[in-house]
């Protein structure tokens, strides 16, 4: 890689070139995969891919004149000190806030980049180009600003924030929910069987982390490999197998943990079952409360369909250990 000291007139040109192309690709990438979810912001990207593509236009003229119409091929993946930007096929199905964050990010090194490359300049034109450039670069986010306050209408934003309610309990609260409900009520019956079963605390925590962790990777794979997110519009496989995963575990742990009370206590059995019961009682509360708030799910049909079946799988747990 080469140092940005050491990039002649001419190669910064030419990154300019490639790296203007490239930004004016992802813009329309974004304004794609936005167009079905949110089509008022999706012309937003659509114009600021529209004014790189401008930006390029400018670039290739002033190249062409100084030097003919051979480019070097070296991009801006060849120079220290510049971010990467993120591969196409990453940026399916992200959430719009964290699409603006990356286009902010993107005009913010860009700017940098044309005012270094202005101030290192020889020629006059090409240095008042890079120079105005700079500037638009730094006025993109004026630009977006007025854009979204042409396009974005308060009904048209009422809309786009219900639907990125919507994304958001399909790519995170739905795929959490799921590994919490499994974690927490089907490792209920494992522990609490191996608990009356041995009246030991070290025994049963042992049999609680290996449901709990065993719950949680079998889950993670499940959701993961259930739907790449491309027709569901669900996001990414790989975040929603990992949140599934770690709440399964997490739904399983907070029951198992008490049964690390010491067994040389005096009745260390039953302190950490009563707190592995007050545990569970949460737990279910929990479930019922977030299924109501993010899954329109009246709460006390909720409260009846999880904290029912909690206890069911309780109750079977303690038979079966007990027996």
């Amino acid at each position: 890689m080469k140092n940005f000291a050491d990039l002649t007139e001419r190669e910064v040109l030419a990154v300019a070139i490639s790296s203007e192309e490239e930004d004016s690709r992802i813009y329309m990438s974004f304004a794609e995969d936005l167009k079905e979810r949110y089509p008022d912001s999706a012309r937003i990207f659509e114009e600021m891919a529209e004014e790189e593509r401008g930006h390029r236009h400018r670039l290739l003229e002033m190249y062409e004149q100084r030097f003919g119409p051979h480019l070097p091929p070296i991009r801006r993946e060849d120079v220290k000190g510049f971010l990467r930007r993120r591969p196409i096929w990453l940026t399916k199905n992200l959430p719009l806030d964290t699409i603006r964050k990356e286009v902010e990010t993107m005009e913010q090194q860009a700017e940098r980049f044309y005012a270094k490359a202005s101030e290192r300049a020889e020629d006059v034109g090409v240095r008042r180009l890079l120079g105005d450039l700079a500037e638009e670069e730094r006025g993109h986010e004026n630009l977006a600003t007025r854009l979204t306050g042409e396009i974005l209408k308060p009904d048209v934003r009422e809309a786009e924030d219900k639907t990125r309610r919507r994304m958001f309990v399909l790519q995170y609260v739905q795929p959490g929910l799921a590994g919490l409900m499994d974690g927490s009520v089907s490792t209920l019956a494992p522990l609490f069987a191996a608990a009356f079963a041995t009246h030991h605390n070290w025994q049963t925590f042992v049999v609680g982390l290996a449901a709990s962790i065993g719950a949680g990777i079998s889950m993670a794979f499940a959701e993961a490999l259930s739907d790449d997110g491309s027709l569901t519009g669900r996001g990414s496989p790989w975040i929603r197998g990992t949140m599934t995963g770690i709440m399964t575990a997490l739904g399983g742990l907070g029951h198992t943990l008490p049964y690390l009370v010491p067994d040389a206590w005096p009745n260390a059995f039953w302190i950490a079952t009563g707190i592995a019961g007050v545990v569970v009682f949460f737990e279910l509360w929990a479930i019922a409360f977030i299924r109501a708030h993010y899954m329109d799910t009246p709460f006390l049909q909720a409260v009846f369909q999880v904290v029912l079946g909690g206890v069911i799988v309780l109750g079977v747990g303690i038979l079966i250990g007990a027996s």
